[in-house]
């Protein structure tokens, strides 16, 4: 609390003030009855929208609960950068400075995005003409944006963020972009296979390292996105060709200083290829264990492929389905032996 010589009673809150609003001290004012209130510092807002955010009246009881309440709720309508409660005997003045309003939100340098789409996505969050200005917004949509461009391998691009003081307390906001040029695939490695030659596993991806076509497919541009698939792909290759095990150990993504070349090396353990030595059924098959038999896909003597067994599941769980069991469980539960290259598997079923 702070005195002036002419006995005014007042406390001044920052934003961040008002943040830790919890852990202020008492303001040791005693409780009185408001006679009146004023506001100033007022420029664009209407005055009732301060006086409908505070909980007390003219004819009400002041108290230090009740300013501190006062002010969170004016901090919380989001158009004051400061606000100050002063008190001069029985009346209380409310002094706020008023946050500055955006006068307009332009783009420059920008060719890989539609202006108007940019701009019709920060009115989305509240960035828009005739709106309190809020830095943290602006921040936001800045990092937002340069995540865009990295997310079509722009990596060099820089978004620099222009706030522009202008009459009544107004500013104009402009995203200013060097947007440079698109980091391409120059290498994709994959490390550890025996079983398949590197060129045979490079050309199940989707990514690539360029050609004639890749100005259309965008193929040489780095999605981490694209490259999960990819890996999901190379993952499936292997494990519906016997090798149960195997598994990818790392991913490493290296971009040149210049930003313009990415390298992609996967590093993979393929394991040893089994072969399927029998399939067993356990659990309650509602005295159809013959049926549910003939369901199987995967073959005893043939390399394990996980397509057959999520098809063989799928199978059961279905059948039960049909006999009114719409919860059953189904689980294959694989047994390695991994001296002799073989796998058992046991599927174990319950209706419900």
């Amino acid at each position: 609390m702070t005195k002036n010589k002419n006995g005014l009673r007042g406390l001044t809150l920052s934003a961040l003030a008002a943040a830790m609003l919890g852990a202020l001290p008492a303001w040791a004012v005693d409780p009185f009855t408001l006679r009146d209130i004023r506001v100033e510092g007022l420029q664009r807002v209407e005055p009732g929208t301060v006086f409908a955010s505070l909980p007390f009246r003219i004819g009400d009881q002041y108290s230090d609960d009740k300013g501190s309440t006062a002010i969170r709720s004016l901090f919380g309508l989001g158009l004051f950068s400061d606000i100050r409660l002063q008190i001069n005997g029985d009346v209380l003045v409310v002094i706020v400075e008023e946050r500055p309003t955006v006068a307009d939100v332009s783009f420059s340098g920008i060719k890989e995005f539609d202006n108007e789409v940019l701009t019709k996505a920060l009115r989305d969050i509240g960035l828009t003409e005739g709106r309190p200005f809020d830095k943290a917004l602006a921040d936001r949509a800045e990092q937002e944006l340069k995540r865009q461009y990295i997310s079509k391998s722009m990596y060099a691009a820089q978004v620099v963020t222009t706030v522009t003081p202008g009459e009544r307390n107004r500013v104009n906001l402009n995203f200013s972009v060097v947007e440079g040029d698109v980091a391409k695939i120059k290498d994709i490695r994959i490390v550890g296979n025996q079983a398949f030659s590197e060129s045979t596993l490079r050309n199940l991806f989707d990514l690539d390292t360029g050609g004639w076509l890749s100005w259309y497919t965008k193929s040489d541009r780095y999605s981490r996105a694209k490259l999960n698939a990819d890996i999901e792909t190379l993952r499936s290759y292997y494990l519906t060709r016997g090798y149960l095990e195997f598994r990818i150990d790392s991913t490493q993504v290296a971009i040149s200083p210049d930003k313009q070349d990415m390298s992609i090396t996967l590093n993979i353990t393929e394991g040893n290829r089994y072969v399927v030595s029998s399939v067993a059924l356990e659990g309650e098959y509602l005295g159809k264990e013959e049926e549910f038999k003939s369901l199987i896909t995967l073959r005893a003597g043939e390399a394990y492929n996980s397509e057959d067994v999520t098809s063989t599941v799928k199978a059961f769980t279905d059948y039960y389905g049909a006999f009114g069991y719409a919860f059953a469980q189904v689980e294959a539960t694989p047994e390695i032996d991994r001296v002799n290259k073989r796998v058992s598997f046991v599927l174990r079923g319950q209706p419900a």
